[in-house]
């Protein structure tokens, strides 16, 4: 895009840029700067704004750009991160959403503290919560940087960079000014940009094959080069043992990795009760539910009109599939509905990964300040910096660290990031979280062992993987040190969380509290005391 085509997404770019910060101010002269306010936004939301929220903090840029372009490069394979990322919805609606509001205050912590010995359990949860939260950051500066490269007319590396650099500095603003309300309501109108425009252009692909989907999947088949293979599974997770085994432990990650993920279990603090927590995910899942269902079409619809290897050549991993399929629906290149559409695509799509950057960074800096801050510093003497402005110094921190793995992973995915990110939260955070819940016999000693046990084998394993090296798409290609060959560690890691929870409750020297158990779980299953 060139010229005034060019001038004019730019300038939808700075409009939503300018009114998402007019929002931050807005929300910042309105804080009244406690803790509680900082970290829910008072829990003033409403089941109905909170599941927008909940949806816009959900739905990233691995969903808008990483899902479609894997759709359009791999089709039936590339519907299994469509399908993981919502079913895992139950999981957190039927298991979690109503206990961890109960239990909890601000954190994943809180919950486990609840009938724990405090100082280990904080801060092996917050160490978690910040390394889950930094990988779910890089797969945003991934995708910003393919989005606004592309805009600015290829593949420039250095407007991915700066676009990367420039991201980091917009979330830091949002969280360090505005909070939770500022970021809640970022997400809130991210989500209703997002489902509009991802709508449009569901609308737009059927209506190019007038509303005959089995018209929309030949075409597709035809024009990706891999005919019928293209709707039959395998084409991406097929062949060898390795494969298969790759794509069981990414669906267990998609499907267990939601609900360990720090800034979803935020989100269920932001509202006043238990009962408003279950209906606001309720929400959430109709939201979700309906875009994942859109971006099948898109994914399909993308290699269908746009084709593979035109979406290929313009991103080897896919994520301009959707901002290709827009400019060609709305007239193609050089035309002013081309140019048009593709902006408010590009827009949407900068602004989806404005609002999820804005609610993992709010999340990793208050894991920082209340878990490890409030934890490692010595309990008799007066702290030198409040909880708050701690966390809006980690802000600063974290976005230092997530534009730096982002500028090294500019060429990955981002849907298969976000996957490894789910995959050390359901590692990490779920065997924890689901034994403090759930085990009345479940000690400290298990708590740690439970959080380091999934935590340090996930890592691990994702740095002697093909991610990192040994292949040609690796963070570092020329380098080989790979020795695990899966992908996504999930089928490894995830076991080993719970079997590491287990061993260390059972060798433990300590005996189980049962009257914090008893009043723990008298407060996750009605309410009383919460705060």
């Amino acid at each position: 895009m060139t010229g005034d085509h060019q001038a004019l997404a730019l300038l939808l770019f700075a409009a939503f840029v300018a009114g998402t910060l007019a929002i931050t101010t807005w929300a910042g002269r309105r804080r009244r700067g406690s803790a509680e306010e900082f970290y829910t936004g008072g829990r003033l939301f409403s089941p109905m704004e909170n599941g927008f929220a909940i949806a816009g903090d959900y739905m990233s840029a691995a969903s808008f750009l990483g899902i479609s372009g894997l759709i359009a490069l791999f089709g039936y394979d590339g519907m299994l991160y469509s399908v993981g990322f919502l079913v895992a919805w139950l999981v957190v609606l039927f298991l979690v959403a109503e206990l961890v509001r109960n239990c909890g205050r601000f954190t994943l912590a809180d919950v486990v503290v609840a009938r724990m010995r405090e100082r280990p359990v904080r801060i092996a949860a917050g160490t978690s919560s910040v390394a889950v939260s930094v990988l779910y950051l890089v797969a945003q500066m991934v995708g910003a940087g393919s989005l606004v490269a592309l805009l600015l007319g290829g593949t420039s590396a250095a407007a991915r960079s700066w676009t990367v650099i420039g991201v980091g500095a917009l979330m830091v603003i949002y969280v360090s000014l505005g909070g939770m309300r500022a970021t809640t309501w970022i997400q809130i109108v991210k989500a209703v940009l997002l489902m509009a425009g991802a709508a449009t252009l569901t609308v737009l692909v059927l209506l190019r094959f007038h509303g005959d989907v089995d018209q929309l999947l030949t075409a597709a088949a035809e024009r990706s080069g891999h005919g019928k293979d293209f709707l039959s599974p395998g084409l991406r997770y097929g062949g060898d043992w390795t494969a298969r085994l790759d794509f069981i432990s990414l669906g267990l990650a998609l499907v267990l990795g939601t609900a360990g993920l720090p800034h979803i279990l935020s989100r269920f603090y932001t509202v006043p009760t238990a009962r408003a927590a279950r209906r606001s995910v309720v929400w959430a899942i109709g939201l979700i539910g309906s875009f994942y269902l859109m971006t099948i079409v898109l994914g399909f619809g993308a290699a269908a009109i746009v084709g593979t290897t035109e979406v290929r050549a313009s991103n080897a991993a896919g994520n301009t599939a959707v901002p290709l399929l827009a400019l060609d629906l709305g007239g193609g290149a050089g035309t002013t509905g081309g140019a048009v559409l593709f902006a408010v695509v590009a827009a949407v799509a900068f602004a989806t990964i404005l609002a999820v950057v804005a609610g993992i960074t709010l999340a990793s800096s208050v894991s920082v300040a209340h878990d490890l801050y409030a934890t490692l510093g010595r309990p008799h003497r007066k702290r030198r910096f409040t909880e708050v402005a701690v966390a809006r110094m980690a802000a600063v921190g974290v976005g230092a660290v997530a534009i730096a793995l982002g500028l090294l992973a500019q060429d990955m995915n981002v849907a298969f990031l976000v996957g490894l990110a789910f995959a050390v939260a359901a590692s990490a955070n779920l065997p924890v979280l689901l034994y403090s819940l759930f085990w009345r016999n479940f000690t400290t000693r298990g708590a740690v062992w439970s959080v380091y046990g999934g935590l340090v084998p996930a890592v691990l394993l994702v740095l002697l993987s093909p991610v990192v090296s040994g292949s040609p798409g690796a963070l570092f290609p020329g380098m080989d040190f790979q020795l695990f060959p899966l992908e996504n560690p999930g089928m490894v890691s995830i076991p080993l969380g719970f079997l590491a929870g287990w061993l260390g409750t059972v060798t433990s020297p300590e005996a189980p509290d049962e009257a914090r158990h008893a009043e723990t779980e008298v407060r996750a299953l009605t309410g009383a005391g919460a705060a």
